[in-house]
């Protein structure tokens, strides 16, 4: 055992160990700290505003700006290498002769990394050296490939400046543009582009090869189990030996689509045994020990191609319930049950309840004819409580839709009954047998968000023959609106329409054939066909309508924007009687996923009081 002074000695030099052992920790610390920081430097780049942004976006100067490994040394490196990267990218521009220098000053607490870039005049393209190979008209009497069209619509002309990025997608762009018809199997077999910088000019070859030419055949259909062939082929105009067509293809596609009966549907050219023919090839060629190979022999006629057209099926029946409100009709209520086979046909039925209507209605749909017709049969009865008027129709009618979204027409014979009550005097009986054409205009860059175009509607018919007519009627009925963009923010929206009926006594004309005005889709500022003809205290159908409306949105935050708008319109009897009554006011619009929803706040001039409106789309 050790004497307890010999302890004491033994102990005294452990402070200062562990003292100097503290201050090598910290100072191992602060060294740490440091390099994991980095060197904290500045990037300025003195360059045209288009090549300055591509710098800043592609150079490793800028890249490794704020890592924690850059030190002193990896830095000078960067700025070294800087001219020669920015050389390469500045030429993707068009600039082959930069003068480009780059330096690094270290002279205050934070280092500048200086690259100052003269990009030079541009590269413009010198000359074009289209070749074809192949476009063998095999056809007699066949219309021969449009070579001279084909050169016209190349995209990087002789002149243009030449851009890397121009100069991919021009290939791309006629490589697309040969294999949408007839040579779906176009390759471009060589191109090349020679710069000379000295005199800024590039030549450029491309050798496209088309292919073997190719035609449509049979249809063939992949997924179609619960409905009917004829939901599919007729829809198809696409014909055996037709020119192979990328056009018909989608469009075949788009057709089905629109018709509810699929989720999905891809419609294509079958090219298996094009390419099951291609590998047999490949391996004869593989397998041929020749030295002199025979030429192969060129093809005698076009390349078949079957249609296939890939569906995958909605379920046959469907229930959708929901609740909604608008500010036209009050709350609402509907349930709906569709059924996409019953005897062939496919069956949509709707139950709707609102405050002032009420609706129970079903319809049969034929499917499309080989000629485009869509056929309907349908029935329902309707029951509305406006302004004092009551009225419950019940119709059946018969109906030929044809046409696209752009132009769409329709023939509708319907066979109704109405009765009116206007309390406190007697319900009347109408019946009716009227005849209608109608007839749609679309020209809009949207069909769901439009912003520039315009839309017009046209109706005429009437009950000209007195078989289940209690009063003959004529009516006409026209409607359009135009969208004008007005600067990179505004759209100008105006709307009119204009209606009459010729009647001796509009008494027999059921109602729904009659117009008022008012509400969300009408003259804002006013209720739901608040504007018509007085009768008894109610507010009634009248014989002529005419309205107008002006709008202009500015989309101060797309896809926010306010709108300011002035309606004015009536409807009467008389065409003197047509006093004009006008609202004006201010809204909101969002241009939401499913179409521009608007909430405005509207002043009625001849109610002298404001409304509010609510919508969701625009009605055409």
């Amino acid at each position: 055992m050790f004497p307890a002074r010999s302890n004491s000695r033994r102990l005294r030099p452990l402070p200062r160990l562990f003292m100097g052992m503290g201050a090598l920790v910290f100072a191992t610390a602060v060294y740490a700290q440091e390099s994991t920081r980095g060197i904290d430097y500045q990037v300025r780049i003195d360059a045209p505003r288009q090549i300055e942004n591509m710098l800043e976006d592609n150079l490793d100067l800028m890249r490794w700006r704020g890592n924690p490994r850059v030190d002193m040394e990896q830095l000078q490196r960067l700025v070294k290498e800087a001219p020669a990267q920015a050389k390469t990218f500045i030429a993707t521009e068009g600039y082959y002769s930069p003068k480009i220098s780059a330096g690094l000053d270290t002279g205050g607490g934070r280092p500048v990394a200086r690259v100052i870039v003269d990009p030079g005049q541009p590269t413009v393209v010198g000359d074009i050296d289209l070749v074809l190979q192949g476009f063998v008209q095999l056809d007699k009497g066949a219309a021969p490939f449009d070579a001279a069209a084909l050169r016209q619509r190349w995209q990087l002309p002789i002149g243009a400046r030449f851009r890397q990025a121009d100069w991919e997608a021009a290939k791309r762009e006629l490589l697309r543009d040969v294999a949408q018809t007839r040579f779906p199997r176009a390759r471009l077999v060589e191109t090349s582009a020679t710069v000379d910088p000295e005199v800024r000019r590039a030549l450029l070859r491309v050798v496209i090869d088309s292919g073997p030419e190719m035609r449509f055949g049979e249809l063939r259909i992949r997924g179609l189990k619960r409905y009917p062939r004829e939901v599919i082929t007729n829809l198809n105009k696409i014909k055996p030996g037709d020119e192979y067509s990328e056009a018909a293809l989608q469009a075949l596609q788009s057709r089905l689509q629109d018709t509810g009966y699929f989720s999905s549907v891809e419609v294509s050219a079958d090219m298996r045994a094009v390419l099951n023919a291609e590998l047999k090839e490949l391996k004869e060629g593989d397998d041929d020990t020749d030295a002199n190979p025979a030429t192969p022999e060129p093809p005698t006629g076009p390349t078949v191609l079957p249609v296939l057209v890939r569906v995958t099926e909605n379920l046959r029946k469907n229930v959708e319930v929901g609740v909604g409100f608008s500010t036209d009709t009050g709350g609402r209520l509907q349930a709906s049950y569709d059924d996409l086979n019953v005897l062939g046909k496919r069956m949509k039925s709707d139950l709707i309840y609102e405050q002032k209507r009420q609706t129970a209605r079903v319809d049969f749909y034929w499917p499309t004819t080989p000629k485009g017709y869509n056929d309907s049969v349908g029935a329902g009865i309707e029951r509305n409580d406006v302004r004092g008027e009551i009225t419950t129709l019940a119709t059946v009618a018969a109906r030929r839709q044809w046409g696209t979204p752009l132009l769409e027409r329709s023939l509708t014979l319907e066979a109704l009954v109405e009765k009116r009550e206007v309390p406190p005097q007697p319900s009347t009986n109408t019946r009716s047998l009227p005849l209608t054409y109608s007839i749609t205009r679309r020209k809009l860059d949207s069909l769901i968000q439009p912003t520039n175009g315009y839309v017009l509607q046209g109706q005429l018919g009437g009950a000209l023959l007195p078989i289940l007519t209690d009063e003959k009627f004529l009516r006409l009925y026209l409607r359009g609106q135009m969208f004008k963009p007005l600067g990179e923010s505004g759209t100008l929206v105006l709307r009119g329409e204009f209606g009459a009926v010729a009647a001796k006594d509009k008494i027999g004309v059921p109602s729904t054939f009659l117009f008022r005005a008012g509400g969300d889709q009408s003259v804002r500022g006013y209720g739901y066909r608040e504007l018509g003809v007085r009768e008894n205290g109610a507010i009634v159908g009248g014989k002529y309508l005419a309205t107008a409306s002006a709008e202009y949105q500015y989309w101060f935050r797309p896809p926010w924007g306010v709108a300011f708008f002035y309606d004015v319109g009536n409807a009467a009897d008389k065409v003197g009687d047509l006093q004009p009554k006008s609202g004006f006011g201010v809204g909101a619009r969002w241009r939401s996923p499913v179409g521009p929803i608007n909430v405005d706040v509207a002043y009625g001039h001849a109610v002298k009081k404001a409304r509010l409106h609510f919508s969701l789309g625009f009605t055409f």
